[in-house]
């Protein structure tokens, strides 16, 4: 967001003391230094640690410099301001990181990146330049606090991790709806400076006061910050099986046998789905593939599945004239955007950087492809 927009029409709602607002957004930068300490220094994977220190130095910087005068008692320091800047990208990233199990890929900095370097561009233009950088800005900062949103919504049924599901449901989508709010308020501000809802804005106190309850909440969980939580897959031993409890062996009898007929195969299949046709509460289901077979979200349990038949058929030179999009749609994908970003996420390569190493040794089919 620019400088200007955060800081016009702070004559809206009259604090309540002048200390209040201070002490307010204070408690939200130490919340947020807290746990952004407690997960960088945690066991958690690095992109989530990275990810997640990020949002927070942002999110604070951000939080400070919405209130003139506690900006004011740092001296309206410009590090604070360029610190800010990135803060809907930082955000968006982390919960990438963390819900996603993205990397951090040039790609994923990318929005925090442009976010940035925009916002030094905003800060020496003026004119109509500026007022459509503002805009730009504002609104790229709103369809990233959506699509966190829609990120959210859709992975919460197939997670398969309890206390990451009562993060993403409880605290965090409240966050990203809350940001996304900021944001229309930022740019309604322009019609109706004057407007009531405008009391809700992070630069007011009532603003000032969600954020703390969300900083504050979300704080409490992400201190349980674990391997758990935020770390890769662990995969049970094969000896597990063996002290198992019956019900546990014979629903494990069952996921193989769902697996030897293929049914991974089916587009859109999920985790309710499934239970029903196992005949079995999804609960049960949902805590036997994350405990028992060690897989973080229902997709990731289907993609172990999915990307060993695409590692076959990419190699097979059968199949050398089949196209990518073609062999991700018969494997259950609904698109090629998911397919791409699970076989490099277990494969390390593309998929036609893979089928291209896997047929070198046959040079007319590696032309062909």
């Amino acid at each position: 967001m620019a400088r200007e927009a955060w800081h016009r029409g702070h004559a809206i709602v009259k604090p309540m003391s002048p200390l209040l607002d201070p002490f307010v957004r204070g408690i939200a930068v130490g919340a947020l230094s807290v746990a952004g300490l407690a997960i960088f220094n945690s066991g958690v994977g690095r992109a989530a640690r990275i990810a997640s220190a990020m949002a927070c130095v942002s999110i604070s910087a951000w939080t400070i410099t919405e209130s003139p005068s506690m900006w004011g008692a740092f001296g309206n320091a410009l590090l604070l301001l360029i610190l800010a800047f990135p803060v809907a990208g930082a955000f968006w990233l982390m919960l990438m990181t963390v819900f996603e199990d993205r990397r951090l890929t040039a790609l994923n900095l990318a929005p925090a990146t442009l976010l940035l370097i925009t916002g030094f561009v905003q800060m020496f233009t003026a004119g109509a330049f500026h007022e459509a950088t503002w805009a730009l800005r504002n609104s790229a900062g709103g369809l990233l606090t959506l699509h966190a949103a829609y990120v959210i919504v859709r992975g919460w049924r197939g997670d398969l991790i309890e206390n990451r599901r009562r993060l993403r449901a409880i605290v965090l989508g409240f966050a990203a709806v809350f940001s996304t709010t900021e944001v229309t308020l930022a740019l309604v501000h322009k019609l109706d400076p004057n407007g009531p809802w405008m009391a809700l804005a992070v630069g007011k106190l009532y603003g000032a006061m969600i954020v703390v309850l969300i900083v504050v909440s979300a704080g409490g969980l992400f201190l349980q910050a674990r391997p758990a939580l935020f770390g890769g897959s662990r995969r049970a031993e094969p000896a597990t099986y063996s002290r198992a409890e019956a019900a546990d062996r014979l629903l494990v009898g069952k996921l193989d046998a769902f697996l030897a007929t293929e049914g991974w195969r089916r587009e859109g299949l999920s985790i309710g789905t499934l239970a029903g046709e196992l005949q079995v509460p999804e609960h049960r289901l949902r805590r036997l593939i994350n405990t028992r077979l060690g897989h973080r979200n229902f997709a990731d349990f289907l993609n172990v599945s999915r990307i060993a038949a695409a590692r076959r058929r990419l190699a097979d030179p059968a199949e050398a004239r089949t196209t990518v999009a073609a062999i991700a749609f018969d494997l259950g994908y609904g698109s090629l955007g998911p397919f791409n970003r699970a076989f490099r996420s277990a494969t390390g390569a593309t998929p036609s950087e893979w089928r291209r190493a896997a047929l070198q040794t046959s040079p007319d089919l590696a032309q062909a492809v």
